[in-house]
């Protein structure tokens, strides 16, 4: 196939909405900063809208954004695992041993160190706080579309996300709270377990409820099918809600110091290519073939944004660092993770080259 040909069969592939992710952030910026400037009282009205320090309206943004990604998740596909032992094993390794503590080793090295001439010294905490729950959630939804457009195992991806998923209801709170700890930030274990149980579990349940329900119905493949694609917009909409909700609380602190978005994607991006890098070489070790080792380098790539921000929103609220942080990750998500994405299309002979010998 001719570089033109696969240029065209990415754009093909790729969903308008997540092939122009990154502009509809710059958007959501542009709208929030301003509505947040013009109109602040309904801003902080939504704001004051808490339970148990918990933002209602971001809860419920937040289920719409994750219950259709869940959707798509058969968590009786985990016997697949089995498998591909070697590729859930270097996945596992990325997502849960490594992924974490770097980010948190390059937010000390960079956000601590590095750049806190040019950070708010009240917010760098909050700034490493956000990188490090950005890091401790696996990607649940957008992997999908990463490892379709890498050829990637259709059932290594699926039992990996359900994998991750399962492992994510006992293990983030944990890390997290792990992490913050190490880095001397007072940590609300309340509001941390409270996070995981509405941001986690719950959509879990309605999620595998709903799928059950559906997988009852004649042609259930066409039923799920057409329940996805109707509430692809309503998540949409809810992840461009939420981006405005934020950037309009945070729109003074970007315009006093717009170069603080530039700063926090710096070990954002860092860390996608060590870890992609790392995870994608250690499959070559192991001999594991291309077509799980490219969706295994992804999946420890990229990141569960939505979790990230509204955990960073009910731990830290809207106005803090953490919270932007989380948004930065969005902002950077798609671009950088393309760019893996033609990494390891472009390095396939050269990858297979290793597994023959």
């Amino acid at each position: 196939m001719s570089k033109a040909s696969a240029k065209n069969t990415t754009k093909r592939k790729m969903p308008f909405f997540e092939r122009y992710l990154t502009a509809w952030v710059f958007l959501c910026i542009i709208a929030g900063v301003a509505l947040g400037h013009f109109f602040p009282a309904p801003f902080q009205a939504f704001g004051e809208m808490e339970i148990a320090q918990v933002n209602v309206p971001v809860a419920i943004l937040i289920w719409l954004m994750v219950i259709p990604m869940l959707l798509k998740i058969d968590f009786s596909t985990l016997h697949h695992v089995k498998e591909h032992w070697r590729g859930v094993g270097v996945t596992l390794f990325i997502n849960w041993a490594v992924k974490p503590f770097s980010m948190a080793l390059l937010g000390w090295l960079f956000i601590r160190g590095f750049f806190s001439d040019w950070l708010p010294a009240d917010q760098i905490d909050s700034y490493i706080a956000g990188l490090i729950i950005l890091a401790a959630a696996p990607c649940t939804a957008m992997v999908f579309v990463w490892s379709n457009l890498s050829d990637g195992d259709a059932n290594f991806t699926l039992s990996q996300v359900a994998l991750n998923d399962t492992i994510m209801i006992f293990a983030f709170a944990p890390i997290v709270g792990l992490l913050l700890g190490l880095s001397a930030i007072t940590i609300p274990w309340d509001t941390l377990l409270l996070s995981v149980g509405l941001y986690i579990i719950f959509p879990i349940i309605v999620a595998q409820l709903w799928r059950k329900w559906i997988f009852t119905r004649p042609h259930h493949y066409q039923v799920l099918n057409g329940v996805l694609k109707k509430l692809h917009p309503v998540s949409l909409s809810a992840l461009l809600l939420t981006l405005v909700l934020l950037f309009g609380f945070q729109g003074k602190q970007i315009l006093a110091q717009p170069m603080i978005i530039l700063l926090l994607s710096i070990p954002i991006l860092i860390q996608v290519y060590f870890n992609s890098g790392l995870a994608y070489w250690l499959n070559r070790r192991f001999g594991v073939a291309h077509c799980i080792a490219a969706p295994s380098a992804l999946i420890g790539a990229s990141n569960f944004f939505e979790l990230a921000v509204a955990t960073s929103i009910s731990l830290f609220g809207f106005n803090s660092g953490a919270a932007l942080a989380t948004v930065v990750g969005v902002l950077v998500e798609v671009p950088v993770m393309l760019s893996v994405v033609k990494i390891v299309n472009s390095s396939k002979d050269w990858y297979e080259l290793r597994a023959e010998k």
